[in-house]
Formats: structure tokens, sequence, C-alpha cells
């Protein structure tokens, strides 16, 4: 074992977009990393990159405690069981799944720490991806919270993303019509030739809107941007038609409040509704999602793409990704050598 390892913690808060004083690197003594009976030291191999972690940076109230100036940030992850206490059933060896954070190696109750064992057809960051929380965000927003039927019209954005692209395909497979909004050429080739939406539309293009109203009027809107798209949406929809709020990255880095919406007054004429909702309060239900989607990725009906980024160092300078659209895909970083992931 080593003498040290790294760890990265929030330096300082950022009011706008995400530098570099934002986090610092610190060498920690791996002696320090004492295991309790019921707890279990993990080595982080994998980590889970997503736009909710801005949210995180945040000194203010929400479902989760902001990170503390200090603290390790924050994030979903894979490791391995390394040490365990003497009350820990889990094996030395085990693949597990965890909130470890910005780490190489996290102590952690076992409870916390989620045995995974990768099948066939399956890669281990599936299930940081389609079968953990990106999925599983697309599969309750669009089932339980969109309600989306066959031949509706369902329009989502920040459709080339890891959770976005899951939209798009469980949208297809319940037989809607699928647009994805996306912001470059690359991305929409991709997910019309790729996941095989029945179009693609970049935002980034000066005939945006004109190309938008082609769609007609839609019946279920997936909204991972917020801002001026989920405006132009609302004054675009169908009667009883359905919004879904996941997020709203277009507003997760600005200084000050969000701008406001103005087309709401459409929801009342349309009899439309517009719900957010957050995954963590389906978690009793995750065995539906992971079935479903298990079966969609050995069959091959479901597609995946990862945006892999190599060491733990580069981790604060891939997280802005998420805001700038520099990623297509999931995002993930490589701590550690996996020896289930062949990509």
């Amino acid at each position: 074992m080593p003498s040290y390892y790294t760890r990265i913690v929030l330096n300082e808060r950022p009011p706008g977009d995400i530098d570099s004083k934002t986090f610092r690197s610190e060498k920690a003594s791996y002696s320090e990393l004492k295991v309790g009976d019921d707890q279990v030291l993990v080595q982080v191999t994998w980590l889970s990159l997503d736009p909710a972690m801005r949210g995180w940076l945040r000194d203010e109230r929400s479902y989760l405690p902001p990170v503390q100036i200090g603290e390790t940030m924050r994030a979903g992850g894979l490791g391995v069981v390394v040490n365990k206490g003497r009350d820990v059933k889990l094996k030395i060896g085990q693949l597990v799944s965890g909130t470890f954070g910005w780490t190489e190696y996290a102590v952690v109750r076992e409870k916390d720490a989620e045995a995974i064992n990768v099948s066939k057809g399956i890669f281990d960051i599936d299930h940081l991806n389609t079968l953990g929380m990106a999925g599983f965000t697309a599969y309750f927003g669009l089932k339980d919270i969109g309600q989306v039927k066959a031949g509706e019209t369902l329009v989502v954005s920040g459709a080339a993303g890891a959770v976005g692209s899951m939209v798009c395909q469980l949208g297809l497979r319940a037989g809607a019509k699928v647009y994805g909004i996306a912001g470059s050429q690359d991305k929409c080739e991709w997910l019309e030739k790729e996941i095989g939406v029945t179009k693609a539309i970049n935002y980034k293009s000066p005939s945006f809107r004109e190309d938008f109203k082609t769609i007609g009027y839609l019946d279920v809107y997936f909204d991972n941007v917020g801002g001026d798209i989920l405006d132009m949406c609302l004054s675009r929809l169908n009667r009883n038609a359905r919004i879904v709020l996941c997020g709203a990255i277009s507003a997760y880095n600005s200084v000050g409040k969000p701008k406001g919406i103005q087309n709401y007054l459409t929801l009342i004429s349309q009899r439309a509704k517009i719900e957010g909702f957050i995954v963590f309060d389906y978690a009793k239900r995750y065995p539906e999602a992971i079935a479903e989607m298990s079966q969609g990725l050995r069959d091959g009906t479901i597609k995946r793409k990862f945006h892999i980024v190599e060491g733990l160092e580069n981790a604060p300078s891939a997280l802005p990704l998420l805001f700038t659209g520099g990623n297509t895909g999931k995002l993930v970083v490589k701590v550690n050598e996996s020896l289930k992931t062949k990509l």
C-alpha cells in the first residue's frame, strides 16, 4: 500500500464559472485511513462527473447539504474493497459503488458501499451511467413524470449528454417521436445516426428557432438546460403536455438569480403540467430500472457513449465540460486501473 494518497478538496466557492482556484489537491497519509468495525476501505477506480455537482458547491439549501470548504469533493464512483472492519460481510476485492468523492481511497460504512457484480454484456462503468444515477434519472423522469406514450412527440434538451441520450432511447422504446436538442453538428449527427432520434436540432445554429418550429407541438419536454430553451418549449405545448424539470445547466454557473420564464401562461391554456423531481426519491425502485436497461444493453437496443478523462488530477478541469458542451455521452474519470472495463 502507498505511503500517501491524493484527494481533491473544495478550495473556494465559485461565484460563477468553476476555475483553477475552485479546488486544490492534497496529499494525505495512507496510515490515517482507519477502518471501523462496520466500515470498508475502498480504492477508487472510476468517478462520475455530473451537472448536479455544480449545485453542491453553492452554500444554500437543497436536497443535499453543500460541500464544505476543505472537504473532499463529493462524487459518485466505483471502487474495490481493500480492507474492512470485523463486522463487515463484503469481501476483499469486491467491486462496489458509492459516494466516495474525488479521492484515491475512501473509508465508508458498509451500508454506503453497494456490491456490484458485472454480468455478461455489461461494463463496470455502466453502473455510473445506464445502470447508475444517469440512467435512473432518465428512466423515472420520463416514465413517472413525463408519462410518455406511443405516438407522442418528445423533445429532449441536452440530448447528447448522459441523461439526455438515455431519455431519447427510452422515448424511442416507448414508441414516441423523439427530437433532440444539442450544441454541435457532430452531436446532432450522433443522435440521428447512432441513437436514432427522429431529428436533432443544433441550438447554436442561427436558424434554431425556425428549425424548432418544424417539430410542431410537443407532448413531453424533458428539460436538462432551463433558460431560453425551456421558455421556447413552453410556447409549443400540446393540450395536456408534460414538462419534466430535471436540470438547468444554462443557469448553474450564472451569478445571481436565474432568468425567469415568460411563457408560463401556456400551461393554463393547454392544461399542461410542469414538475420537478429528485432521483433519490425512487431508490426502492432502482432494481426495476436496472432490470429493463440491462436487457437493453445486452441486446444492443440501448447504446452508451463514454467521455473518459484519465487521472484524478484532471477532474477539476474536466467538470466544466458539462457546462460548455465539451462532452458527448457520460463523463467519467479513470482514477485507478479496473480489470473489468474493456473500452
